[in-house]
């Protein structure tokens, strides 16, 4: 594995704070959302941050690497070609899924206009590791990806996150995004030991390190980036930091940016949490014999008395090694193929099954602690309502107070299923047939669907169908 590049101390870059970034001393390189970013328009602030020598790094947030079907390849085009155009030196993403459902279930294709975890089983592994091979064949610059928050946890997990993490890398020579307030969240929610995970990571794959804020509430804690660092992320940065200098530290902010001074005591922070980290008092990161499975040979071990170091090594050695020459071996042939989507399937199902008790209202499945996936069912439709009142801002200006609850109810039992943008004409469209909350405008509702439908909706529904429907809906009120 190359040792990953020094970057610095970053922000992510957001165009409501584009100004205040570019006048901020001693930013070495900042972070755009690949998806937010056009290679042959790139904003004029990332362009003189260029200029200046500051690294720009996409970071991509849909290519969903943690779900069941292989990477589109649109998409991982699309986040080459933002690389090359911002001369990055990496590009980045998340173990996580976005999507579920498809020809892989014969159900239909779902959305989650969020990530959410994958579930940390041998099944997934493989079917992470293919995907993340496939990506790095695929981009012209080093993979990183990211460990993400969650407010569930999948029943019957076979390994702990720091195990997931190493093995991951081990597999497939991917560099790690640590995201140190999403440890804290899963610290939270999950009961997972932030140092144990540190613990267990290959901390010499780590490309950079994310800090963020967020809030806690009923005892769920919501990472939010809209909100300062807590103490308790520093204090992770500060055991991460006491373990191995990382290459880069960023802070990322997405919502209710404050005033620059206020992003350069977060920085402040954060350097000075770096430069004289405590030494923590760690334990041998758990490798091989001593963890309760073992990945590489594809079979459960029960706990064991714990190995030597040289021995430990050596078992994870050959596992890793036997497995890579065993798909090596097989790569190409049918047997192998076939072999290949046993996991895929069972990931599939068991993600679409998630995905639509999640946004669709179906049953929870077994095993899943059904309050707490109401709270991320919750946390899902007010994400979604927040993206669509961005990506379309007249409708909140349209409806006024209406907008949120009249979302939320139209979210309830209508799944994403064509990104954002689709979903803010068809939650138009919805309520031009089904009506509009007191105080709306209906007049200027149509108009502005009319005007953005295009001659043939995305939906399908033929324009001058829903403008007879609209037509009578209008002349009832």
């Amino acid at each position: 594995m190359t040792k990953p590049g020094r970057l610095g101390t970053g922000i992510g870059w957001r165009p409501e704070i584009a100004d205040a970034v570019e006048r901020m001393p001693g930013i070495d390189w900042v972070e755009a959302v690949a998806e937010n970013v056009c290679p042959g328009h790139l904003p004029e602030s990332l362009l003189r941050l260029r200029e200046r020598g500051v690294t720009v790094v996409p970071h991509g947030v849909s290519l969903g690497l943690g779900g069941a079907d292989r990477p589109d390849e649109t998409r991982l085009t699309a986040l080459a070609e933002r690389a090359e155009a911002l001369g990055s030196p990496l590009v980045t993403e998340h173990i996580a899924f976005v999507r579920a459902g498809g020809p892989l279930t014969a159900s239909p294709l779902l959305e989650a206009g969020h990530l959410l975890p994958v579930p940390r089983t041998r099944d997934a592994l493989r079917v992470l590791c293919e995907n993340v091979r496939a990506a790095q064949a695929a981009l012209p610059v080093p993979l990183a990806v990211e460990n993400i928050a969650a407010l569930i946890s999948w029943p019957g997990e076979e390994m702990t996150e720091g195990q997931f993490l190493y093995d991951l890398a081990d597999r497939t020579g991917v560099r790690l995004l640590i995201d140190v307030a999403n440890l804290h969240t899963n610290h939270v929610n999950r009961g997972e030991d932030p140092a144990k995970a540190l613990d267990e990571l290959p901390v010499e794959a780590i490309a950079y390190v994310h800090v963020a804020g967020g809030f806690e509430r009923d005892g769920v804690w919501h990472d939010s980036h809209a909100h300062p660092v807590p103490r308790p992320v520093l204090d992770i940065l500060a055991d991460l930091a006491s373990r191995v200098t990382p290459p880069g530290v960023l802070l990322e902010r997405d919502e209710n940016f404050p005033g620059p001074a206020e992003l350069e005591r977060e920085l402040t922070a954060i350097r000075k949490t770096l430069e004289k980290p405590e030494k923590a008092e760690t334990a041998p990161r758990a490798t091989g014999r001593d963890r309760v499975t073992l990945v590489g040979a594809g079979a459960a071990l029960p706990a064991a008395e714990p190995a030597e170091p040289a021995e430990v090594a050596e078992v994870a050695e050959v596992a890793a090694t036997d497995e890579v020459a065993e798909a090596d071996a097989h790569a190409g042939a049918d047997a192998h193929a076939e072999a290949g989507d046993a996991p895929r399937q069972r990931v599939a199902l068991a993600q679409a099954a998630l995905l639509s008790a999640l946004v669709a209202g179906t049953p929870a499945p077994e095993g899943f602690d059904r309050v707490r996936l109401g709270v991320q069912a919750r946390a899902l439709a007010a994400k979604r309502a927040d993206v669509v009142a961005k990506v379309a801002p007249e409708l909140p200006e349209i409806l006024a107070d209406g907008y949120r609850p009249a979302f939320l109810a139209y979210a309830q039992r209508r799944p994403m299923t064509g990104g954002y943008r689709r979903d803010a004409l068809d939650f138009a469209e919805h309520l031009l047939l089904a009506g509009l909350p007191e105080g709306a405008t209906a007049g200027r509702l149509r108009a502005w669907w009319l005007e953005r439908s295009g001659p043939a909706p995305l939906s399908g529904r033929p324009v001058a169908r829903l403008a007879r429907a609209t037509r009578r809906v209008l002349l009832r009120r």
